[in-house]
């Protein structure tokens, strides 16, 4: 039965879908250059940044350009962030939250990006005071599929492992997940739907279908 004392966050593309949208700045840069990015080419990114596979080294590698990043990254983040403007968070997100505190269930967010992009978002879209916590990478912690994150997260709820519950949507963070010993929900999304989710405890089509089977079972705060 899933009932979670406190749930731990991933930030990009469980509450906002921010992975769609910084993958489709590439998409147009690379387009502008006369070069496709696949979803499949741009999977490991996902979960982790920029630590494990570098789209702008893999532009100039296919290009044989160098190009003015200091020019480039503005421009492209300009884009993807009025992207995220309109989007808002992802269906079910806020649902989920005000349930979690009529339960008394903690929250706290663990994810592979900066402080800067992560609470940032979150004090604009008004949710940042809901967590407990966030964690990011630099915070000094590694990104995943390294468990730190999560690991962090937990001790600042002050839970056991079996009592958490991770809520990802890519296969690096169900990989961290697992390396933490705690238990994942998958909820994949456009970016992420042929990732490989085996190492997750649950999967669910959104966080609606997930917060639905939370408010199925019985209370999980004693």
């Amino acid at each position: 039965m899933l009932r979670p004392k406190g749930i731990i966050f991933d930030f990009d593309g469980v509450l906002v879908d921010t992975e769609w949208a910084i993958y489709q700045s590439w998409v147009h840069l690379y387009a502008r250059e006369g070069q496709e990015i696949s979803i499949a080419t741009y999977a490991p990114c996902l979960g982790a940044g920029y630590s494990h596979w570098d789209p702008a080294a893999h532009l100039e590698k296919l290009t044989g350009k160098q190009y003015d990043w200091e020019k480039e990254t503005p421009a492209r983040q300009a884009m993807l962030e009025a992207d995220l403007e309109r989007m808002g968070l992802m269906p079910g997100a806020a649902e989920l939250l005000d349930w979690c505190a009529e339960q008394g269930i903690g929250v706290t967010v663990a994810s592979s990006s900066s402080r800067r992009w992560v609470q940032g978002w979150l004090e604009k879209l008004g949710i940042y005071d809901r967590f407990a916590g966030v964690f990011t990478r630099t915070d000094g912690y590694p990104v995943k599929p390294d468990p730190a994150l999560f690991e962090a997260a937990r001790a600042c709820l002050g839970l056991e492992k079996e009592d958490c519950l991770i809520i990802e949507d890519s296969e690096n963070g169900t990989i961290a997940a697992q390396n933490a010993g705690i238990p994942c929900a998958a909820i994949p999304n456009r970016m992420t739907s042929a990732s490989d989710f085996s190492r997750a405890a649950y999967r669910f089509a959104s966080l609606l279908d997930l917060l639905r089977t939370l408010c199925a079972a019985p209370s999980s705060v004693r």
